[in-house]
């Protein structure tokens, strides 16, 4: 396998360095995701941007990690459930609605459950979402433009998902806390 150079602000290419010390500043240290992204200041820089836009999203705080956290759960990226978990924490998303996402069991609160399962879908299908999926999402509550907006969320977490994949981060201190692993009788079922 190859080995990637977890980055920090004095060993990354220098058109990474800003996205690292911003990222630095809003969190207080370098999350080991961007430092490995900084071996592609292009990559880190897209993944900071798309971020940013999404976090302008009509969607809440809550509503925006539970996005970020069932993608993550999805493609079983263990770094990315940890630290969606940790800042859905700091965001202070109800523990029952991230426990929920993390043990694959739908959240009681229905339309916050229509967009766990309507995001799902989006990962599971590819984007080949029906008419009747996008309406059922609708009629919970959502909006067309909420529609474009979780396959916004879909992107970003599927660039970092993958990152994780290959490379294997490790994962930070200030994730280790809400550490997670996929179960052996854990099911993607999406019905």
């Amino acid at each position: 396998m190859t080995k990637f150079i977890v980055h920090t602000k004095t060993t990354a290419p220098k058109q990474a360095v800003p996205v690292l010390e911003a990222a630095e500043q809003a969190y207080g240290f370098i999350p080991n995701l961007l430092g490995v992204m900084a071996n592609s200041p292009a990559t880190v820089d897209g993944y900071r941007t798309l971020m940013g836009i999404f976090e302008k999203s009509s969607f809440t705080p809550t509503e925006q990690q539970i996005v970020l956290l069932a993608v993550s759960r999805y493609n079983e990226c263990v770094y990315c459930v940890a630290a969606h978990t940790v800042i859905a924490d700091m965001q202070k998303v109800p523990q029952d609605v991230t426990d929920a996402i993390r043990n694959d069991r739908p959240i009681a609160d229905k339309r916050l459950e229509a967009l766990r399962h309507f995001t799902t879908k989006v990962v599971d299908q590819r984007g080949w979402i029906s008419q009747q999926d996008q309406q059922d999402f609708i009629d919970a509550g959502f909006t067309q433009q909420q529609v474009l907006e979780v396959i916004l969320g879909v992107s970003i977490k599927t660039l970092s998902n993958y990152v994780n994949h290959v490379v294997e981060i490790p994962l930070d201190d200030a994730f280790s806390a809400k550490a997670w692993k996929p179960g052996n009788n854990e099911t993607k079922a999406v019905a």
